[in-house]
């Protein structure tokens, strides 16, 4: 990618040297896109560098191995929403999610277009009811684009289609209640919203975030990057807090 302009939506900010950051971003049609931003620590361009801003980023390279250089122009700032404290770690935690988990350069447009609406969610809905379960449906897509999707239609035992409940923490398939009565303590709970246009409640929403939370885990954190999963947690105690 020796040369783009595209907008783009600001995942993470690493600082590299003394004045320049690696920023990565989602593009829509290229993927999560690295580039060194220099001066990125100036007064200008730090509330530009703001995960879940949106910029016009141009990418410029020598090479196609070569990290490119990254100039941004302030397209939509998020920063006012820093100010509160639950729109504030959902911004934190979705942007970190997809930095860490997306491999680079290679096309999500659902991805990004998943992400694009539950930033604007998190930061125009009146509560976090409105924005609760796009947070956990947008975590299940992550999942399921990167390969590790989930297999509710049917149970994983007997075949069945009926009274599906929990969810198989090894294989990541339904189990009806009549399967899993036995061992039912080390399954994970079946919300009826992964299967059905329901209005969840919130401790619906909560073992949805429990299921999505345990395979993130799994598959991208449980030996790298566990700092990414603390942002998660502080998030969740902060739903819980508003909806205690």
């Amino acid at each position: 990618m020796p040369s783009l302009r595209t907008s783009a939506i600001i995942c993470s900010v690493r600082s590299h040297g003394e004045h320049g950051a690696v920023v990565r971003s989602l593009t829509p049609d290229n993927g999560l896109v690295s580039g060194y931003v220099r001066g990125a620590h100036s007064r200008t361009m730090r509330p530009v560098l703001i995960p879940s801003n949106i910029v016009q980023a141009d990418y410029r390279a020598r090479t196609e191995d070569q990290l490119a250089s990254m100039t941004v122009e302030l397209q939509q700032s998020r920063g006012p929403f820093l100010s509160e404290p639950l729109a504030s770690a959902a911004l934190d935690w979705v942007t970190a999610l997809t930095a860490a988990t997306l491999p680079e350069e290679h096309s999500y447009p659902q991805i990004h277009s998943a992400l694009s609406a539950l930033l604007d969610a998190i930061c125009s809905a009146p509560s976090a009811r409105g924005w609760a379960v796009a947070l956990v449906r947008y975590e299940l897509l992550l999942l399921s684009e990167l390969g590790f999707g989930l297999t509710l239609d049917k149970c994983v035992v007997t075949g069945g289609r009926d009274d599906l409940v929990y969810i198989s923490p090894k294989s990541a398939t339904a189990v009806s209640a009549f399967a899993g009565q036995e061992y039912k303590q080390r399954l994970l709970p079946l919300p009826a919203f992964f299967r059905e246009a329901v209005k969840p409640e919130w401790d619906d929403i909560f073992d949805g975030l429990r299921v999505t939370g345990f395979f993130l885990e799994r598959h991208f954190f449980q030996d790298r990057r566990r700092d990414i999963m603390a942002a998660r947690s502080v998030l969740v105690d902060r739903l819980k807090r508003v909806v205690a």
